[in-house]
């Protein structure tokens, strides 16, 4: 984890309300896609943890959903004004356990991450499959991007507007894969629990405190003991995780 003055390079909306910022600076304390990084807001006590798109050796891309005073100041930042930022939280996905056909599944904020993992099990010569979830077509981002990376992507949306009409299990019941990534709302999580055929990891989202372990506020139930979503995870393995 490194704590540095980030800049921003760009930040402009790409959905309803869905914003996309890339912060240039020091990006060598992340390692695994999954990862997250924690911004400090002016006015603000606690930091906004924000999970990782994308990142290379000098900028990070970040992709939020303006629903507060947080991210609706985020939402206003200029091009060239900077922020202060812990980079490079979080254990992040074992892409290892993937086989060779894996599936990444997102939903609403929690696709961001799986771009970098679906980048990642691509360039290792995985066969990805890509399930994202959506409300409404006015809600879908990164499509284009998922494909140009060369993963089938299948788009669910919960009012049929775009792609299949229902959420991401009514395509994943229908699959064949090796492994799953997924990363979204506690609801999806439980029903991919009763859906999925293999092993896989969850990352979770989490309300967090400090977002590095200090303040116990984000721990999840596991068969070894409670473990903190912000320093243990925010990845989990299925099998180790209690419902």
């Amino acid at each position: 984890m490194k704590q540095q003055i980030m800049t921003i390079l760009e930040n402009k909306k790409i959905a309803k309300d869905i914003m996309k910022m890339v912060l240039a600076g020091d990006t060598s304390s992340l390692t695994k896609p999954g990862q997250f990084i924690n911004i400090k807001l002016e006015g603000k006590y606690l930091r906004r943890p924000i999970s990782v798109c994308d990142y290379d050796d000098k900028t990070v891309t970040i992709i939020y959903k303006i629903v507060g005073s947080g991210t609706e100041q985020m939402a206003k930042m200029k091009d060239n004004e900077t922020l202060d930022i812990l980079v490079g939280l979080g254990n992040g996905f074992d892409i290892s356990y993937s086989g060779n056909n894996p599936v990444v599944i997102g939903g609403g904020v929690g696709i961001p991450p799986m771009y970098s993992v679906c980048k990642e099990l691509i360039k290792k010569g995985a066969e990805v499959t890509a399930i994202l979830g959506f409300n409404s077509a006015d809600d879908v981002f990164y499509k284009e991007e998922f494909e140009a990376l060369g993963a089938k992507v299948y788009i669910t949306t919960a009012d049929g507007s775009m792609g299949k009409k229902g959420f991401v299990t009514d395509v994943l019941k229908d699959l064949t894969y090796s492994y799953f990534f997924t990363c979204g709302p506690m609801p999806m999580f439980k029903a991919i629990e009763q859906t999925a055929t293999t092993s896989g990891q969850y990352s979770f989202e989490e309300r967090m405190g400090c977002g590095f372990g200090a303040c116990m506020g984000c721990s999840c139930k596991t068969k070894y003991g409670n473990k903190r979503i912000c320093k243990d995870g925010p990845v989990l393995i299925r099998e180790e995780i209690i419902w």
